[in-house]
């Protein structure tokens, strides 16, 4: 019997009564390594003739094979019996309260979504939903979007086929569609959703979140749209004076348009909402156009309106401080850790938006 057969009868033994999976590896690099001991016996087949290679070599795959088996189901037998060993030793007892545990923080979005609509409830909207997938009438033409407008091309919109019938949606206003089409007015809602943009810098992302508010009903007018959003930015920003200005604009779904400025000043490096000898720009809006309400089936001689269009994004950022939109979207937990709220911290105006 040559060295090699004893020390292969050997290992075998070794293996059978190996009681540990440490101890398994140790014979594992002994026997399978770059200098184990069926490595070091193949170096030796280069100083043997071309019948005596043949029979050697025959028996060291022989050898590894019978050892690599062996090895196989002996590390199974040693991690099944240890893994039995340590379910009977670790006895947990679940009604035991938790020793170590970390609470999870509410995203700045979706504390804003929640203050807004807590808001909006006060004085009657409710809240609507609809698909991030939006075909190109809901989202350009029963907006009354021209078709030449620039929004509609690909290097601002993501479709999503060649004949640029289904998209991304560019904004949450396909919602106010969709709810008018579904039911008869007066219609009374806000609709916060993502939105997507072929748009990426410091303050711009191609994912965002967007609320569209709508309300129609009959005798409304540019009064109840200022008083709304009067009401709204007082108690988002929790001021109780607000400076606004609406400066003429143009939406091809609102007419007359309008954006909204709100007054700020600068106090120790801060912008302080309320009044000041700065503006802001905060939101856009604007009586609902006629081609709208037709669209949607809706009387345009019964009925009127107004919608408007606010960043929510950007609402957290000014409120809370936040100076890069991109980190919204980073999943950084430490950025969310310091931004992020309470589970419990829910928006209530009775007590208060923020913490």
């Amino acid at each position: 019997m040559s060295e090699f057969e004893k020390k292969i009868i050997e290992l075998k033994e070794r293996i059978i009564n190996c009681e540990n999976l440490s101890e398994l590896n140790k014979i594992s690099s002994e026997i399978f390594s770059k200098n184990g001991i069926i490595n070091t016996e193949f170096k030796k087949l280069g100083s043997l003739s071309t019948d005596e290679r043949k029979n050697f070599a025959a028996s060291i795959n022989s050898s590894k094979k019978e050892l690599s088996e062996l090895f196989a189901k002996k590390s199974n037998d040693v991690l099944d019996k240890e893994i039995i060993e340590r379910v009977n030793k670790e006895k947990i007892d679940v009604t035991l309260p938790e020793k170590e545990f970390k609470i999870g923080k509410v995203h700045p979005v979706s504390q804003v979504i929640d203050e807004i609509s807590c808001i909006f409830s006060e004085i009657g909207f409710s809240v609507e939903e609809g698909p991030d997938v939006e075909n190109e009438y809901n989202n350009f033409t029963a907006l009354n979007t021209p078709e030449n407008h620039p929004a509609k091309d690909m290097h601002d919109t993501f479709y999503l086929d060649q004949e640029m019938k289904t998209l991304l949606r560019t904004h949450t206003s396909p919602v106010q569609v969709r709810t008018m089409l579904k039911g008869k007015p007066p219609f009374k809602i806000i609709a916060p959703g993502r939105t997507y943009r072929s748009d990426s810098d410091q303050t711009h992302t191609p994912m965002f979140h967007q609320l569209e508010g709508l309300h129609i009903d009959k005798d409304i007018n540019m009064g109840h749209l200022k008083g709304c959003l009067n009401y709204f930015i007082k108690e988002f920003f929790e001021v109780e004076k607000i400076k606004m200005r609406f400066r003429p604009s143009h939406f091809p779904f609102t007419e007359p348009s309008a954006e909204v400025d709100i007054g700020y000043r600068i106090e120790n490096n801060k912008i302080i909402i309320g009044e000041g000898d700065k503006w802001l720009e905060i939101l856009g809006c604007g009586m609902v156009h006629p081609n709208v309400l037709k669209n949607c089936k809706v009387d345009p001689n019964k009925f009127q309106g107004f919608a408007f269009g606010i960043g929510i994004d950007r609402l957290a950022m000014l409120k809370y401080g936040i100076n890069d939109l991109r980190s919204f979207f980073e999943c950084d937990y430490r950025w969310l850790n310091h931004y992020g709220f309470d589970p419990l911290d829910v928006p209530t105006n009775y007590r208060g938006l923020s913490r």
